[in-house]
């Protein structure tokens, strides 16, 4: 099959690394402020997540230190996934996991990938439009 948006893979990279870091920074932002529908977290293990979700979802959206915090979010949603879901059974569907999982392996992708184009350290490096891994 021919990759007819093969052209936009940059692009297109940039543009998931952007929307699934913000996605993840809005938990922190529940965890830690209590905005947008949730109250705020009040045990030290979810303040210490959404201190990792906010920082860690804002460096991957814009493009700094991205491997990095990619990696530790990936960390963060399988240990998450680990105590919470797996415990309710095996199959991620089931046991409501699913978006642990996701973003686990979205992350995990994220940090072997690296920034990318459109991000902080592509511009520090003076590389434009190319790749800088991190």
């Amino acid at each position: 099959m021919d990759r007819w948006l093969g052209k936009y893979s940059e692009l297109l990279y940039a543009v998931m690394r952007v929307a699934v870091g913000l996605l993840f920074a809005c938990h922190g932002a529940q965890k830690e402020f209590g905005v947008l529908g949730a109250s705020r977290a009040s045990r030290p293990l979810l303040l210490a997540a959404g201190i990792i979700e906010l920082g860690g979802g804002g460096l991957v959206a814009v493009g700094l230190w991205t491997g990095y915090a990619a990696f530790l979010a990936s960390g963060l949603m399988a240990a998450a996934y680990f105590m919470t879901a797996a415990p309710r059974g095996f199959w991620p569907i089931m046991n409501k996991g699913e978006l642990a999982v996701l973003y686990c392996f979205v992350f995990l992708y994220v940090a072997s990938r690296g920034s990318g184009t459109l991000s902080v350290d592509a511009r520090q490096a003076g590389t434009g439009a190319h790749e800088r891994r991190s």
